[in-house]
């Protein structure tokens, strides 16, 4: 049975992880929460964008994002709510960059931990440029026929390979030597997020999606 469906996850496994290594906001969310808050909350927002690949992924197999990308008011709806949370973002940036908050210790709190994760899924499944991504998927790679244990596989492997690449960000950017320099630049730093959620945003408002 898994033989019959390899070609088409190996497939969409292969488009999954070209997303995954191209840096977008994500990363620069996983970015930001490794600078100002350390490790622990970034594995947490990478988390919950691994979660919201999850989503994702499920919406896929059940064929409701193909069905999503016809509304064009419900596609309008997330365009303006995924800007809306970059720019939310740009704000905070900005204002870290202009009264940087103390850091924060390397284990977060509950409370902190379910904060991260929550805002890691929300960029995640507000981005409607994550839902197209999707849709190319589940056009040359869908499992949407296929039997349940190949779709929980599929499901699966989607939120490990995303949990996987973006935990690997979140590693990378809180290691003690690149947190050194980005909190020595930090204010640059914030600056540069702002900037790049602000032109997220507004691709976003400007795109045809």
């Amino acid at each position: 049975m898994l033989s019959e469906y390899l070609p088409q996850l190996m497939l969409a496994w292969s488009i999954l992880l070209v997303g995954v290594l191209s840096p977008g906001p994500s990363v620069m969310l996983i970015l930001g929460v490794a600078m100002g808050q350390g490790r622990g909350a970034a594995v947490a927002t990478a988390l919950g964008v691994a979660c919201g690949s999850m989503t994702l992924s499920i919406a896929t197999v059940l064929g409701l994002s193909i069905i999503f990308a016809e509304l064009a008011h419900a596609m309008e709806i997330v365009r303006f709510a995924g800007a809306g949370y970059l720019f939310f973002l740009a704000f905070k940036s900005f204002g870290k960059m202009l009264d940087p908050p103390p850091l924060s210790p390397l284990v977060p709190g509950l409370r902190s931990f379910r904060r991260q994760v929550a805002g890691g899924y929300l960029l995640q499944v507000s981005n409607p440029k994550a839902i197209m991504f999707w849709l190319a998927i589940a056009g040359v790679g869908g499992v949407g026929d296929a039997p349940a244990p190949i779709v929980l596989l599929f499901v699966a492997g989607s939120f490990l390979m995303s949990f996987t690449g973006h935990g690997a960000y979140a590693l990378l950017l809180s290691s003690a030597m690149v947190r050194a320099g980005l909190t020595r630049f930090r204010r640059v730093v914030e600056a540069a997020l702002g900037g790049f959620f602000v032109f997220a945003g507004v691709k976003l408002l400007t795109a045809k999606v």
